[in-house]
């Protein structure tokens, strides 16, 4: 029995132009663009001119945010298509791309989704996914800051009709970018995501088990009326890369690992001590999710958990997600896909490295260490924080 759902399904959301398609047939909103592949460029300069610059560039088979081109004018179109084709072609073996209209300012909002078999749909919960590097997701929570009943009973009746219009099975995520008050079908997820515990923290729906359950041909366990949110739950993906080197990735071996626990602190996780972090693949180590009665404690949670966990010989974003939890902005709510673009968050991630490296040292005086001891601490402690290095006393 596969877990998950049909192939047809799968295979009318891998084509994001494909999807497009049938959103727009199923009166979901889409974002304004080209109804197929570019085929003759000046055409296409002429419906990019109608519906105005920026645009976006994207591969029809794509996914992650590879090979996406923001196009601000008319001069640097044929350049980025020629670009946007390339990458397309190398990294999925399909060199069609798309354009839609790039969008001011917008929320990455997304709804869960589960469906059975005999033809039940509902909602789950929505999930903010806004700080985002590359267009990928870093930090996600759920609820979202703008979500009021209103606007989740709306947009949570479009995925649903969305993931119909498919004869969806199983469990998966309609995606929508908000901006200025609307809102536009961005891609269907046909996948349990990465992003699936803060959901469950904040339902108690157990979203794995109803996959399985729904692979049984068993009827989903949850009405729509029964879905509850309680609380608010921050998950931040602790990515081995170096944020101040553009998040490049850092393979390589953890040398000292220790994930943090405590009061609604979930982490998700394989790795260990000695494990080797390879190149190939995506730098994700774990999932921490931090679950508090609102915001704001689900906020300080997250904060503490992340000073507790213990990753070295790697680098990691760990101190960024300390810097973004800790930013008034984002403290507001008040954020969208352009972030830590608008932001100086990597100047923030140095002053949290120096900040704690600071404690280290005043700690280790006020211990009453010698010099030679208290400079060693510091050290420790430093690097530690910085996640740049390992510390000197571990060699």
């Amino acid at each position: 029995v596969f877990i998950g759902p049909t192939s047809r399904s799968i295979e009318r959301m891998g084509s994001k132009i494909a999807a497009r398609e049938i959103m727009k047939n199923a009166s979901v909103p889409i974002i304004p663009g080209s109804e197929g592949g570019i085929r003759d460029p000046e055409e296409t300069r002429e419906l990019v001119e109608s519906i105005g610059y920026p645009v976006m560039l994207k591969p029809a088979a794509g996914g992650g945010g590879i090979g996406m081109k923001i196009v601000w004018n008319d001069k640097d179109f044929g350049p980025a298509l020629n670009s946007a084709r390339s990458i397309a072609k190398s990294a999925f073996g399909d060199e069609t791309v798309y354009f839609e209209k790039y969008l001011a300012d917008p929320r990455h909002i997304e709804f869960q989704i589960l469906a059975d078999s005999k033809g039940e749909t509902i909602y789950v919960s929505d999930r903010e996914c806004s700080i985002q590097r590359r267009h990928q997701k870093l930090i996600e929570e759920s609820p979202s800051p703008i979500m009021t009943p209103e606007l989740r009973e709306e947009m949570g009746s479009i995925a649903v009709r969305a993931a119909e219009a498919i004869d969806y099975r199983s469990a998966g995520t309609v995606e929508f970018m908000y901006s200025r008050g609307d809102y536009y079908f961005l891609e269907m997820n046909t996948r349990l995501q990465v992003e699936h515990p803060i959901t469950e923290m904040v339902t108690s729906v157990d979203l794995a088990k109803e996959q399985i359950r729904i692979a049984a041909g068993e009827p989903l366990a949850y009405s729509q009326d029964e879905i509850e949110i309680r609380g608010w739950a921050i998950e931040c993906r602790v990515n081995a890369e170096d944020p101040l080197n553009d998040f490049a990735p850092a393979p390589g071996r953890i040398k000292r690992y220790r994930s943090p626990g405590g009061p609604g602190i979930r982490v998700d996780s394989g790795v260990y001590a000695g494990f080797v972090i390879p190149p190939y693949y995506d730098s994700m180590i774990s999932k921490v999710v931090a679950m508090g009665r609102d915001r704001k404690e689900a906020i300080a949670r997250m904060e503490r958990a992340l000073y507790e966990y213990i990753v070295t010989g790697v680098k990691t974003n760990i101190n960024f997600h300390v810097a973004v939890l800790r930013h008034e902005r984002f403290r507001r709510g008040d954020i969208n896909t352009n972030f830590l673009k608008e932001e100086a968050i990597m100047e923030e991630v140095k002053k949290v490295a120096e900040s704690e490296y600071e404690k280290g040292l005043s700690l280790a005086s006020a211990l009453g260490a010698d010099t030679r001891k208290v400079a060693a601490i510091s050290s420790a402690v430093g690097a530690y924080m910085a996640h740049h290095e390992t510390p000197a006393s571990e060699e």
